[in-house]
């Protein structure tokens, strides 16, 4: 209380100070005291305002504690009432134990009351069991399957609802239980018969979908109830512990798996031949099971779709399925010792036919089905092994196949007829058409299946072909050596042997296969092939030239062999003979393609001087006369000018200028021609300058010819044209070079 007059004092203090400073600041100037009273009356309003609001404050907080002590004081008569009315409840509480306790076996005559009623409730189901069974079983038999399932699940839920009840009451008592089971005991084989009645409708099911849908759709209803029997069943035994026996019957589940192996059955079942019956039985095998996997597809986008729930998502369990099976199938297929045809129809299957529109890729499936999202039916691994065992097979068959048509080709070559000719009227034989017909049919069949595979197959045959070349090389060989041990056979030997050089015509299949089956000149093993194969074709026409030129020569020998000699010298028509054998033989020559038939033609040309040179180089005549010399002198550039004529006439149209032979046997005529002895060594030093290959045993054989030339004469030309110098023409054909002089001849000369 002191405290609070000391803090009263001191607010009076600071007001009064306050206040003298207000005055003090009022009264500044003298002119200011006349207001005194005006400040006076306005400082006495506010004090008067002060106050009344002071006086309502203190009067409004008066107020607020009377109404709070008012309430105090009725919370107080409250909690007293409060108290008083707990103490009676726990007085009548006390008083009321022993009556509850007493009211127990009420309780217990609920329970067993509640459990009575169920089984009264249940009565009427429970003796009529016998006969909801026979007429459940009726209904499976007549196919009423959503009402049999009806009265199947009544049943149940009556069993599941007594054995429920019964495990409440006392789970331990498995006796009842048993019993209850046992009076129900038929259901089981109820629930069996229809479940076998549904699997049997699934197993049927893309028939039945087109036939009768609603039967398919009641199945699938079936179904869903049991599903949702076997949930609401599997939720109540999480708290209670209790199950009935059979649940849950997971039907859902069995219906995939009876659609899954109606799928396999399905496929596997679709091998109507084997090998031993049907050569064709594979290709037949796949077009079945690629027919009815593409109907049975359609069928399920089209039709089965709608007769599931969506969660079902039938096509894509089923798409799933058949592409398993079909994994399976061609597991088992590629598993077998298939043959190299076999193996090209089965991965043409399982890597193009699969996809391609023929079947998965199928427009009537799309877009359900993305042939993208499918994986492969063979793995990388099993279709690597397939393509091995094909390869070596392939080669295996593609070189039996070579051998065997050069034996046919080389029966050809013995006929009695002549070869065919081709549309240019060249002789040819069907061996190039036959080899590239095989090879094309193999090409072909890679291309089906891969490109790798394609030029694999390629490079194969392009590597056989070489080595089929070379035996055909020897075998042609052989050809001419048999030909030659009895010139009576065969008969068309020429003619064959025409046919053989122009096989050249392999080239150009080689370039064609390769420009139509390979993307670029570059892949592995192309560019060594084509020129190794070029060299082994033209050494085998080369060697049918040569052979043609022996047949032609081996003619001429006797008709050569007759030239300068005295019966040649006397008027000889032995080249009349020889022009016209050479003449004949080239109208068959005509059937031989360009460039060989230049080439034999050329080859013929420089033989048939070099023959008549070798005539000369021999020694056989020996010119006694001035007027001999001149005359066999004009005999050699008449048969000159014959020989110019016939090659001219047969090199026509080939581009051929090989005039400068026979200039040769003219400029020898020179030789033989000259009456002044003393102009030989000129003459013969511009023979030798013409012709560098002219050995000096060739000039003693030609001096020799002549007849008179002394010893001294022919030592000294000799001599003397060893230490002229010699230019040789880089154009120059060696004509002398191949000339051998007896050595015998030349002894006798020089003595």
């Amino acid at each position: 209380g002191f405290a609070c007059f000391l803090t009263m004092e001191e607010t009076d203090r600071e007001a009064v100070a306050t206040a003298v400073q207000r005055v003090a600041g009022m009264l500044q100037r003298p002119d200011q005291l006349d207001k005194v009273e005006q400040y006076r009356r306005r400082e006495a309003r506010k004090k008067a305002s002060v106050e009344a609001r002071l006086k309502a404050a203190i009067q409004s907080q008066l107020d607020g504690v009377r109404t709070g002590l008012s309430q105090l004081h009725n919370a107080l008569n409250d909690v007293k009432d409060i108290q008083q009315s707990l103490a009676d409840v726990s007085q009548d509480w006390r008083q009321s134990i022993n009556t509850i306790e007493s009211l127990r076996d009420v309780k217990d005559a609920v329970v067993q009351h509640s459990q009575l009623a169920a089984a009264v409730e249940n009565l009427k189901n429970i003796f009529s069991v016998p006969e909801i069974v026979r007429e459940t079983e009726d209904l499976i038999e007549q196919g009423e399957l959503l009402q049999a399932h009806r009265k199947l699940m009544d049943l149940e839920c009556s069993r599941d609802d007594l054995m429920y009840e019964q495990y409440r009451m006392d789970s331990r008592n498995t006796h009842d239980m048993t019993l209850i089971q046992g009076y129900f005991g038929s259901m089981q084989r109820l629930s069996e018969e229809l479940a076998k009645q549904l699997w049997m409708v699934l197993q049927r099911s893309l028939v039945t979908v087109r036939r009768d849908p609603t039967l398919l759709v009641s199945v699938v209803r079936i179904i869903e109830r049991e599903e949702k029997i076997d949930r609401r069943m599997l939720d109540r035994s999480k708290q209670t512990g209790f199950i009935p026996p059979g649940r849950p019957k997971k039907w859902k589940e069995k219906m995939f798996a009876i659609l899954d192996r109606t799928v396999t059955t399905r496929i596997e079942g679709t091998q109507a031949d084997t090998r031993e019956s049907d050569k064709m039985w594979l290709v037949r095998h796949l077009e079945i099971i690629r027919k009815y996997v593409l109907d049975d597809l359609i069928v399920a986008k089209n039709l089965m779709v709608q007769c599931f729930p969506p969660h079902y998502d039938i096509l894509r369990n089923l798409l799933d399925m058949y592409h398993q099976a079909l994994s399976t199938r061609m597991q088992d297929l590629a598993s077998e010792d298939l043959e190299a045809n076999e193996i090209v129809s089965l991965l043409t299957w399982v890597l193009n036919t699969y996809t391609s529109t023929e079947m998965m890729g199928n427009l009537d499936l799309a877009p359900e089905v993305d042939t993208d999202a499918l994986g492969p039916l063979l793995s990388p691994h099993v279709v690597s092994e397939l393509l091995g065992t094909y390869m070596s097979t392939l080669t295996s068959n593609i070189i039996a196949w070579l051998r065997k048509a050069l034996e046919t080709d080389r029966k050809d070559w013995v006929k009695e007829t002549e070869p065919e000719a081709d549309q240019d009227g060249y002789y040819q034989t069907t061996l190039p058409a036959i080899v590239f017909q095989m090879f094309e049919q193999n090409l072909q069949v890679a291309a089906q299946i891969s490109e790798d595979l394609k030029t694999k197959v390629l490079v194969l045959c392009l590597q056989q072909m070489n080595s089929f070349l070379n035996r055909y090389k020897e075998e042609a060989q052989l050809y001419k050596e048999e030909h030659l041990r009895n010139r009576q056979h065969p008969h068309c030997y020429v003619q064959y042997m025409i046919a053989i050089i122009n096989c050249q015509t392999f080239k150009e299949s080689i370039v064609s296969l390769k420009k139509k089956y390979l993307k670029s000149d570059t892949e592995e093993g192309m560019s060594v092939s084509q020129p190794s194969m070029d060299v082994v074709l033209d050494t085998i026409a080369k060697e049918g030239c040569s052979s043609l030129l022996e047949e032609v020569f081996l003619d001429l020998e006797q008709h050569l062999n007759e030239l300068m000699t005295k019966k040649w010298l006397l008027g000889s028509n032995a080249v009349d003979i020889i022009c016209v054998t050479v003449e004949d033989y080239f109208n068959d020559f005509a059937k031989i393609k360009k460039p060989y038939k230049k080439r034999v033609a050329a080859e013929a040309h420089r033989r048939v001087v070099v023959e008549y040179l070798r005539a000369i180089m021999q020694k056989r005549i020996s010119f006694r006369s001035a007027e001999e010399r001149k005359e066999g002198a004009e005999r050699m550039v008449k048969e000159a000018e014959q020989f110019r004529f016939l090659f001219r006439k047969l090199a026509s149209g080939l581009g051929e200028d090989v005039d400068g032979y026979c200039d040769t046997i003219v400029a020898i005529a020179e030789v033989i021609k000259l009456t002044d002895p003393s102009l030989l060594y000129l003459e013969v030093s511009t023979l030798v300058s013409k012709y560098p290959d002219i050995r000096d045993e060739h000039i003693g054989a030609l001096l020799a010819l002549r007849g008179d030339a002394s010893r001294d004469m022919k030592q000294t030309i000799i001599e003397t044209l060893e230490q002229g110098p010699t230019q040789t023409n880089p154009n120059y054909v060696p004509l002398f070079k191949e000339i051998v002089v007896p050595s015998l001849n030349v002894t006798k000369l020089l003595k």
